[in-house]
């Protein structure tokens, strides 16, 4: 095996807090404790952030509903947001972090803190240059990620990304953060950090609520985010100064190991680079529906993302640390590679297939729940919901793709992801603009519908790429994935749930959005948890055991 700089690769046996000697095996049990505990803790500032997340958009829907300011809003944020995504998180951990927990894990801690300032100072590079070249660009970058805006709607989108953009420079430096944060199983405050930017944006809407002028609010909005986005780094700075502590010796000294980081980065960067550009092209597609399709995409987007980022994130973001710290080979480290990743499957499909079976089921439930108020009717819910359906087709395989991803990271190979991210973009494309735009047509629909076409193609790509990674891994591993049974075990469980959400929302009507999303949602989680139980899935018996009422029945 080899890495993309022709390096051995190895293959990480547990948690990487080594202690020396002993089996892959050995270690097992203490490892996935550890892991288990860090991936809880990621889950629980993720959760944090989402539900600060949730509260941030319903205001957005509240104030905007699906107004052409909405549309401006939501499309001005994803050019600025380009840059955060291109430079930040994702790209950090498969380049930055296995090269900077290494050297943790090796106990020096010296060069490790060198790596990080270059790397952090190579950033604040780059992010000023291309911050500076896109604001003023911004007019030609409107005419390509929206072209079918015009006039008013235009300049206001103008107007937006230019105050957008500083704000996605500090976000790149907030992925620096929690990179350092990560290796050090620093967890909870990295991934709760996007508190303070939600929180930010929230104030701003409330500042400026008396306005009926929805262009006004917008702009409020798009100012609470450059405060919040300097405050998302704020509140990290202290820790991460305090990990890195004093740098002896010239940052020169880690040419070496920042090569090792920049060779890696610029697979992922043009991965990367390449999945923003189908999310523009999403973007493009929906600028030429019918108005409200962007910001309707946009809202469905922020349900469709927590599983992913929830269950997917949690448990690649502990694993990608602790393997890459470790080191080893042979087929007993293959082995135990292999256990880690198919429990981590495991335990991500309990989560995600309910997830998904609830978008499709009770999706206008959870739209109407979150965002129904205002100018946001139920008309728009509904809306929302079919685009959510689309959504639950690859939601399962993209939650499962990002820990394929994150095994072949912690490899040392990133080469092989970006191949099969080509694959999936060039898809998502292709099928993209055959969905959206020629199949409603033909179908004879309302021409918006083509939005819940691109949500529902994206999900064909996905499951693509999933096949491709667990394929080419088997390779290099073995063979992983799910057992067949215990995914029909699951999707049954859920089938049976969505029934009993739909007989309380019969039930009960839908006069009261959140009274109803929250009892039918209730009913539907309660039907799940018990239905899975009484198949013996482990997962159901642990989260119940976690219950004050019913755990110490499950404890026994």
């Amino acid at each position: 095996m080899s890495s993309p700089g022709g390096e051995p690769a190895q293959l990480a046996p547990g948690d990487g807090d080594r202690t020396g000697g002993g089996s892959a095996a050995a270690g097992a049990s203490a490892g996935g404790s550890r892991t288990g505990h860090h991936a809880a803790l990621v889950a629980t500032g993720i959760l944090a952030s989402r539900v600060a997340g949730f509260v941030r958009q319903h205001f957005l829907a509240r104030m905007l509903g699906l107004s052409d300011a909405s549309d401006a809003f939501n499309a001005a944020f994803r050019i600025p947001n380009f840059l955060q995504n291109l430079f930040g998180e994702g790209v950090l951990s498969a380049s930055f972090i296995p090269v900077y927990a290494r050297l943790l894990g090796e106990g020096d801690e010296e060069e490790a803190t060198r790596v990080a300032v270059a790397v952090g100072a190579l950033l604040a590079a780059c992010t000023s240059a291309i911050v500076l070249l896109g604001m003023a660009a911004t007019p030609a970058l409107i005419d390509t990620i929206a072209p079918g805006f015009e006039g008013a709607k235009r300049e206001l989108t103008i107007h937006l990304v230019r105050i957008l953009f500083p704000g996605a420079g500090l976000l790149v430096f907030s992925a620096w953060c929690l990179g350092i944060l990560n290796s050090h199983h620093r967890f909870l405050l990295s991934y709760a950090a996007p508190i303070a930017w939600n929180l930010a944006i929230v104030a701003a809407l409330l500042a400026a609520g008396r306005s009926t002028d929805t262009d006004r609010i917008a702009s409020a909005a798009a100012w609470g985010s450059l405060a919040g986005s300097g405050l998302q780094v704020l509140v990290q700075l202290p820790a991460v100064a305090a990990l890195l502590g004093r740098i002896t010796g010239s940052i020169r000294d880690a040419r070496g190991h920042v090569a090792v980081v920049l060779r890696n980065f610029v697979p992922v960067f043009v991965g990367r680079g390449v999945v923003q550009i189908s999310a523009y092209v999403d973007t493009v597609i929906a600028s030429l529906l019918p108005a409200g399709a962007v910001a309707a995409l946009s809202s469905a987007q922020v349900l469709s993302i927590l599983p992913v980022s929830l269950f997917g994130m949690s448990i690649s973001a502990a694993e990608l640390p602790a393997m890459s710290r470790a080191g080893g080979g042979g087929p007993e480290v293959a082995a135990e590679l292999r256990r880690r990743l198919d429990a981590g499957l495991e335990l991500i499909a309990f989560f995600v297939v309910p997830s998904a079976m609830a978008f499709l089921a009770l999706g206008d439930l959870l739209a109407a729940a979150l965002f129904q108020a205002g100018r946001f009717t139920r008309a728009d819910s509904v809306y929302v919901w079919g685009i959510l359906a689309g959504s639950a087709v690859g939601l399962l395989a993209s939650t499962l793709g990002r820990l394929y991803a994150s095994t072949w990271y912690a490899l040392r190979d990133t080469r092989t992801p970006l191949r099969f991210a080509l694959v999936r973009v060039a898809l998502t494309i292709a099928l993209g603009l055959a969905f959206a735009l020629p199949l409603p047509r033909a179908l004879g629909v309302d021409p918006k519908w083509g939005a819940a076409g691109l949500t529902a193609s994206a999900g064909l790509a996905a499951w693509v790429e999933l096949f491709l990674l667990r394929r080419a891994l088997a390779g290099r591993i073995g063979p992983t994935g799910l057992d067949a049974g215990y995914v029909a075990r699951l999707w049954s469980a859920a089938a049976l749930a969505a029934a009993a959400g739909w007989a309380v929302k019969l039930a009960v009507g839908l006069a009261h959005p959140v009274v109803v999303g929250a009892l039918a949602v209730g009913a539907y989680g309660a039907t799940y948890l018990g239905i899975t139980t009484a198949l013996g899935l482990d997962h159901g018996r642990r989260l119940l055991a976690r219950l004050p009422v019913v755990g110490s029945r499950f404890r026994a």
